[in-house]
């Protein structure tokens, strides 16, 4: 298309822009705004992150993946639009319960994304360390209002998140004793590594087990 033809299809849309100024953002001699960006992506047919070129990792990339304004998003919280402003320029996530739900369903993520948005998602995974690594049941109730989850599912993915790590170091500390070679202690200690990487995801699955 050319610059004309995009902003004819951008005056169709209700948004007139003259071609001089499409051409300067396809120059990024200027940006477009949030609404423009928003009508571009649909003169073009394409979807708002392929148009950002980016992965949307931060609140308000998620935002614009998602053609809310932060108006828009705000009213769906029940939030006001300069405490939700505040929560993207400063990165610091201040809603409830509620609104994290409400947030997780505008934008499309799921619980241990939601949390990587918002900042939380390194919080958890200390959590869940120190869950596998000691007295899990301690763990259960503080986890479950952090998270805003169901403590029975939260017991449960817990249980068996400790029994698989407690099976971790019974097979180490079982070839230490027989003096098993290095290589074997080594593929204990690597599996062991790999499964702590992907504990918040695991968690995830397991609660969702137990509330289905």
């Amino acid at each position: 298309m050319t610059t004309d033809q995009v902003a004819a299809a951008m005056a169709q849309l209700g948004m007139g822009q003259p071609a001089g100024l499409v051409e300067a953002w396809e120059l990024g001699t200027r940006a477009p705004s949030e609404i423009q960006l928003f009508a571009l992506a649909d003169a073009l047919w394409c979807p708002t992150p392929v148009l950002m070129a980016v992965r949307p990792r931060s609140l308000q990339e998620h935002r614009l993946a998602r053609q809310l304004t932060r108006e828009r998003l705000a009213h769906r919280l029940g939030m006001e639009p300069h405490v939700y402003a505040r929560a993207e320029t400063e990165h610091h996530w201040t809603g409830d319960e509620q609104q994290t739900r409400v947030l997780a369903e505008a934008l499309g993520l799921q619980p241990d994304e939601v949390l990587d948005v918002i900042g939380q998602g390194t919080e958890l995974i200390e959590r869940l360390k120190q869950a596998v690594e000691g007295r899990w049941k301690s763990h259960v109730g503080p986890l479950a209002d952090f998270l805003g989850v169901d403590e029975k599912h939260v017991a449960y993915a817990l249980r068996v998140l400790h029994q698989e790590y407690a099976q971790f170091t019974e097979r180490y500390m079982g070839h230490l004793v027989a003096r098993s070679g290095d290589s074997r202690l080594k593929e204990i200690a690597t599996e062991r590594a790999r499964w702590l990487r992907r504990l918040p995801e695991h968690f995830w699955e397991l609660a969702d087990r137990a509330g289905a």
